[in-house]
């Protein structure tokens, strides 16, 4: 029986044009899409979407002078545009202003169970950037470390959920892996913080306040939902969970992985706060969450405001779309911030693309071209290394990525060391051996490249038939 896999990303806050912030992490997911749908031959579906009813969209489309509706629709287009401009193979990006969403929340709300719900007078430290109620000890200056912003109090009459029924249950969950929180240094981090006692929290907010955008909650006009309760909802909503749709009973409800990719940042909301909701309406949980790190630029977070943003869109224009996703997943170690700068990523490109593989693949098809040696035909006839497969079951895609590199310069060593221009003058046996091993090798880098560089990876397929090859890579200044 094939295995289900289903994995999403984060959806984004469309109050802005997407970054590279935005980009490494659809990347990545559709990296481990393509890893289960191809390689392990896995029955796979990819979501991604935006999250369309926050506060802060609200407060950017007021600031922009133009309707919240119109502000998000067409924001959206620019993050839906990442499909085609990275190569994304996800199956459906899901709006959470669409019907189905709005229902499925709803319905989602209605399962709680009634102990887990309750309304309170509230005042609290807001940050809008987070979306988040601050405590004192989170802040640093009085301001929110995450947004270097200084939350604003707000008090009113709200919806909590009774987080702390769950306290038990989770450490159990996580610290069995029930739910797999990874990197293991983050699955600490989660445990310590459930440890430390959980509070609970709000799940609405005023109708005024969130200026009547969002999702209302279900018997209560006075109130819209808080934005996180809706935004990690639509893992579920997507699927047609509103009306117990087959994607729902086959991806959600049926035996297979469900896996979260997010940023450090939102770790809590989707390790904690999710599945406690999920365990309140009876619901399935998931069984995986990867957390990833974040892009610097020279040294700095990314920031409108420090004017530091690279779009996407510039990085495909100066490396190409394989280029820049390998830009994007070679800048982010698995276990710390990744730092960027043009300089550095033209020296990555050229290194490892321009002089790695492209190099290579010129070098091995240009010797084997008057050969007959056949390759392997299927990409069933090879073996997965357990290293490789280790890192990119755990989400260390610059680790799976270095590996391959690491083939590339083998091969380039075996070159060296073999001389085969020679070999074809004075011993055609053993010039016939060491091409066939390096069409061979070549066939399997790209066969473990075809997740991570689809289009460098069908390039070398085709080479390796034709024995014929354009330059992939050209260097750059």
């Amino acid at each position: 029986m094939t295995n289900k896999f289903y994995i999403t990303t984060a959806i984004d806050y469309v109050n802005a044009k997407p970054h590279i912030g935005h980009a490494v992490e659809k990347v990545q997911a559709d990296v481990l899409a393509r890893w289960h749908r191809d390689i392990l031959k896995d029955d796979t579906y990819f979501l991604t979407g935006s999250d369309e009813n926050s506060l802060k969209n609200v407060q950017a489309a007021k600031k922009a002078e133009r309707s919240v509706a119109d502000f998000v629709a067409e924001n959206v287009e620019h993050f839906k545009a990442l499909k085609e401009m990275l190569n994304l193979s996800y199956d459906q990006f899901i709006r959470t202003t669409e019907k189905k969403h709005f229902d499925g929340v709803q319905k989602l709300w209605s399962a709680f169970k009634k102990e887990d719900i309750y309304k309170k007078h509230y005042k609290g430290l807001y940050c809008v950037g987070c979306e988040e109620f601050k405590t004192g000890k989170e802040l640093v200056d009085g301001k929110c470390p995450e947004h270097l912003t200084v939350p604003e109090l707000v008090e009113e009459e709200n919806y909590f959920f009774k987080l702390s029924n769950y306290q038990k249950k989770l450490e159990e969950l996580i610290s069995q892996d029930v739910i797999q929180v990874i990197p293991s240094y983050r699955k600490n981090e989660v445990l310590s913080f459930i440890k430390q006692g959980l509070e609970d929290f709000s799940i609405s907010r005023s109708v005024k306040r969130a200026e009547n955008w969002g999702v209302p909650v279900p018997g209560d006009d006075s109130q819209i939902m808080y934005v996180w309760v809706d935004a990690l909802s639509n893992y579920i909503t997507a699927l047609d969970y509103a009306t117990n749709g087959e994607l729902y009973k086959k991806f959600w409800e049926g035996n297979g992985e469900r896996v979260h990719v997010i940023g450090k940042g939102i770790l809590r909301f989707h390790a904690i706060y999710w599945p406690a909701m999920l365990l309140s309406a009876g619901l399935p949980i998931p069984t995986k969450v990867l957390s990833h790190e974040y892009l610097t630029i020279n040294g700095q977070k990314l920031s409108k405001t420090l004017g530091n943003i690279i779009n996407p869109e510039e990085l495909v224009e100066k490396f190409g779309t394989d280029g820049a996703r390998y830009i994007l997943l070679s800048a982010l170690p698995c276990h710390s911030d990744g730092d960027i700068s043009w300089e550095k990523m033209t020296e990555k490109y050229n290194a490892d693309l321009a002089n790695g593989i492209g190099n290579l693949v010129s070098r091995i098809i240009k010797l084997g071209e008057n050969s007959d040696i056949k390759i392997p035909e299927t990409d069933e006839s090879y073996n997965l290394p357990d290293k490789f497969k280790e890192l990119v079951e755990k989400g260390d895609l610059y680790g799976a990525l270095e590996y391959i590199i690491s083939l590339v310069g083998e091969g380039n060593r075996y070159i060296e060391e073999n001389k085969p221009w020679e070999l074809a003058k004075n011993d055609e046996n053993k010039f016939s051996e060491v091409i066939r091993k390096l069409l061979v090798d070549l066939s399997y880098i790209s066969f473990l490249l075809s997740p991570f560089l689809p289009e460098t990876s069908e390039k070398i397929r085709i080479a390796l038939k034709s024995g014929k090859t354009e330059p992939l890579f050209q260097r750059i200044k």
